[in-house]
């Protein structure tokens, strides 16, 4: 199997209700520190997905040119629409879903983060991930033209995308059919998140579909709490985590994509990790997780680009004719 651990490098005073077009600070990009581990200990490279105002900060850039370097993490880019420029004032507080945006507005966002990263890191970045994953067919559709060709915003078995559909997405990578494009140019590579019984996930649809929207679109939200279970460190227990990989293997699973964010490092970045034990606990678990893994399987990590060179699109298209 191969394995992608992908970071959400980003400011911090996240999750707390509050989007203000001006954050707090990324003090907390340099507790990337604690995660040396991961490459020293396991030879796993991470995937750094990068916002607007961390490329912004000469601090931080050096440390992610550190990463890049030493590493050999690659450096993607995770939009934030609202404190990335340039801003309109539209009539919906924020954060503003990104099927409300204008689409040249959008665009300009998009521009602009990736004109940020390539200016101060000097890479060109292949790998997205939407802020909040607020996935929808108005972002992908501006993925190309940038030349990004590997997503990472779906989380299966949850309500965080604004098509519905995304429920049922698969757990390894697929390709992904851009509006407009006759064919497919970029590949999704969703976070690992598996039903613990097979058939439910359609079984849920179903009901979802007969409730009321509102009702339907909040049974699909709660179902990850109850019907399904992910490797992601921040929103599992340990135990869950390895039923969810073991689960995946078994089905006939190939990538593990595990996820979490930058803040959650640095106690009292993120309210859900207010303390120095809060943030030591949640690295501890990732240790633990990595080790099980390799002790368990045989575990290649991989980068989300790397993941590209395996299922882009044309070579998926033909193994299917």
């Amino acid at each position: 199997m191969k394995l992608v651990i992908s970071v959400d490098v980003e400011e911090e005073g996240l999750f707390s209700g509050q989007y203000p077009r001006t954050p707090p600070g990324v003090s907390n990009v340099a507790a990337l520190n604690r995660l040396q581990f991961i490459p020293r200990e396991f030879g796993f490279p991470l995937t750094l997905l990068v916002s607007y105002q961390v490329a912004l900060d000469p601090g931080a850039s050096r440390v992610l040119a550190h990463w890049q370097e030493t590493y050999g993490a690659e450096i993607g880019v995770h939009l934030h629409p609202w404190n990335t420029p340039p801003f309109a004032d539209l009539p919906y507080p924020e954060p503003i879903p990104s099927q409300l945006l204008p689409a040249s507005l959008l665009r300009d966002k998009l521009a602009a983060l990736v004109r940020q990263v390539q200016g101060s890191l000097g890479v060109t970045p292949r790998s997205f991930r939407m802020g909040r994953f607020d996935w929808g067919p108005r972002v992908m559709a501006r993925l190309p033209e940038f030349g990004l060709r590997v997503d990472s915003s779906i989380v299966p078995l949850t309500a965080k995308s604004s098509n519905p559909e995304d429920f049922l997405a698969p757990a390894d990578p697929f390709p992904l059919a851009v509006p407009g494009l006759a064919a497919p140019q970029i590949i999704e590579v969703p976070l690992t998140m598996v039903p613990l019984m097979a058939g439910t996930p359609a079984m849920i649809m179903r009901l979802a579909a007969a409730l009321p929207p509102a009702w339907g679109r909040r049974l699909r939200d709660r179902f990850r709490y109850l019907g399904a279970v992910g490797v992601h460190p921040a929103w599992y227990p340990l135990a869950s985590m390895q039923l969810a990989a073991r689960l995946h293997r078994r089905r006939g699973g190939r990538v593990l994509t595990l996820f979490f964010h930058s803040s959650e490092l640095q106690p009292g970045a993120t309210r859900l990790f207010p303390t120095e034990t809060a943030a030591n606990l949640l690295v501890g678990k990732i240790r633990i997780f990595l080790n099980w893994l390799s002790q368990t399987w045989t575990m290649e990590g991989a980068t989300l680009s790397d993941l590209y060179e395996i299922y882009r699109p044309e070579e998926v298209e033909a193994k299917i004719s």
